[in-house]
């Protein structure tokens, strides 16, 4: 996985490619945001779920009406 932070300048370029408003001040707040989400996303991809089921599988176990909680 990358470790490169993304950077106000980036920010700002991608902004003006998007076609969305400036955000003036913000290209900061938003670079330091984004590298704290990838940072969480990192954290994430390298948990090992073995054999835990999706949560989709959970849900339809609910729907069921299922009450044993090993699911």
């Amino acid at each position: 996985m990358s470790t490169v932070e993304l950077t106000a300048a980036e920010v700002a370029r991608c902004v003006l490619r998007a076609g969305l408003p400036p955000a003036g001040e913000h290209h900061a707040d938003v670079a330091a945001t984004a590298n704290h989400i990838h940072a969480v996303l990192g954290t994430l991809r390298d948990l090992d779920y073995g054999e835990t089921p999706p949560a989709t599988h959970a849900a339809h176990v609910v729907e069921r009406g299922v009450t044993d909680a090993s699911l």
